[in-house]
């Protein structure tokens, strides 16, 4: 393990490992720095600087940017600073859709807690307003919305896509006060190649990038994904009896912070109208409910009917390790063929 490099911000000493930046010191010393573009699972770009610091010895520099030094001395706050910064996140906000009571992101925005901790002046903002922000609302999407009225060029979605999901279809285009963040040709969303992984919708500080269905869930549930057999972890959100959010767990071993789309918008048929919650026997061409007792009954007497290669099991990543342990013992001991296969694996 690396020698910890001692530094002192605020008047407080901490350490930190070697190569990291002053930004990720002084959070995991509870030493706040306002920031927006900077994420942990990413690179660092500095390009909100809005996390400007004082070095002894030097100008304001950009604290995500900067790797921590021995001996080091850090200031976050100066009369300076704050000037610099207000200034830096009104020409933010400027270009801002200000509808934040109708924001899905409303009250976890990342801009708004800025504009808490630093304060903007409205009418110095007012002044400099541009023309209303009009451009169109993506719902090319299933899953997310993009509304880039929102967008505050950030990066941290054009990062995620290349450093994460590996997708690349999405980057700055356009120049100067047109910039904007889209994908070849300008073209909707669904256009494009993105695969739906929902890793930038997860990221995104403001209220550009959210899901369709947003609802806030009243408690949330550490599970695995029901879907295929990589196990990947889950925080369920349920709400009135239904499953309405899902994100993925940051340190499950399985799949890292990450999800398909799959285990991030695919959990919708827990609850859904056309789901079985009895079972259904065929009787004079028709389907009906039956108990389970009967059900049961009924596969004993037909699976006996079957024997060797005549039979075969599909197995299911909804189930647990167990009942597909069970499923292919049944297969392989109690009907004697190895006709099995795994959904997972199709």
């Amino acid at each position: 393990m690396s020698e910890l490099i001692t530094l002192t911000i605020d008047g407080r000493e901490v350490q930190a490992l070697p190569g990291t930046s002053i930004l990720r010191a002084a959070l995991a010393n509870d030493i706040y720095i306002p920031h927006l573009c900077d994420h942990e699972d990413l690179t660092s770009v500095g390009i909100c600087r809005v996390c400007l610091v004082e070095i002894e010895g030097r100008r304001p520099t950009v604290s995500c940017m900067t790797p921590v030094e021995e001996g080091m001395v850090v200031h976050t706050s100066s009369e300076e600073l704050d000037q610099i910064r207000k200034v830096n996140l009104e020409l933010l906000v400027l270009h801002h859709d200000y509808d934040c009571q109708n924001c899905a992101k409303n009250s976890k925005c990342q801009l708004q807690d800025l504009t808490r901790y630093i304060g903007v002046d409205e009418e110095r903002i007012n002044a400099m307003r541009q023309p209303e922000l009009d451009i169109p609302l993506d719902d090319s999407n299933t899953y997310y919305l993009r509304d880039l009225n929102k967008c505050v060029l950030c990066g941290i979605c054009v990062r995620t896509c290349e450093e994460i999901q590996g997708d690349e279809c999405i980057d700055f285009t356009f120049r100067g006060i047109e910039t904007r963040i889209g994908v070849l040709g300008d073209k909707p969303i669904a256009e494009s190649t993105c695969v739906t992984c929902g890793e930038c919708v997860s990221r995104c500080p403001v209220g550009a990038l959210v899901p369709r269905y947003a609802v806030e869930p009243t408690y949330e549930v550490d599970t695995i994904c029901p879907f295929c057999g990589c196990g990947c972890g889950i925080s369920v959100g349920a709400r009135g009896g239904k499953v309405v959010s899902s994100h993925a767990v940051p340190d499950s071993p399985a799949s890292g912070g990450s999800l398909c789309v799959k285990g991030r918008f695919g959990l919708g048929f827990v609850s859904s109208p056309n789901r079985l919650t009895t079972p259904l026997i065929r009787k004079d061409g028709e389907l009906v409910e039956a108990s389970w007792e009967e059900a049961i009954s009924l596969i004993a007497e037909k699976f006996g009917q079957y024997k060797g290669d005549q039979f075969a099991t599909i197995a299911s990543a909804k189930c647990t390790v167990e009942d597909n342990y069970a499923i292919q013992k049944f297969t392989r001991a109690v009907m004697d063929t190895n006709n099995i296969d795994h959904c997972a694996r199709l």
